[in-house]
């Protein structure tokens, strides 16, 4: 257990956003939702869609504040609003139609 946790922090020191959430999820677990919040945004703000979704639950049961949640959710949209391009979308279509 212990291993994996520390797996876990060096994977999302180095940036991996399902690692982060995973960690927020360990952290919520154990009441710790300061904490888990912190990862959350953070993955969140990486673009992870199911730290977004986490982040929106835990606002709802007033476990994140508002500022927090909005914060989360402009810094998510910017990121994936820099993933998108038009080769990304043309290759995606091509993609879809060879299925």
């Amino acid at each position: 257990k212990k291993k994996e946790l520390h797996h876990l922090e060096e994977a999302a020191i180095c940036g991996h956003p399902n690692s982060r959430h995973n960690l927020g999820c360990i952290e919520g677990s154990r009441g710790e939702y300061a904490r888990a919040t912190k990862h959350l945004i953070i993955a969140a703000k990486l673009g992870f869609d199911p730290s977004l979704e986490l982040l929106k639950e835990n606002y709802v049961n007033g476990h994140v504040s508002k500022e927090d949640f909005a914060g989360a959710l402009r810094a998510h949209q910017a990121a994936v609003d820099a993933t998108k391009s038009v080769q990304r979308e043309v290759g995606q279509a091509a993609r879809s139609m060879a299925l």
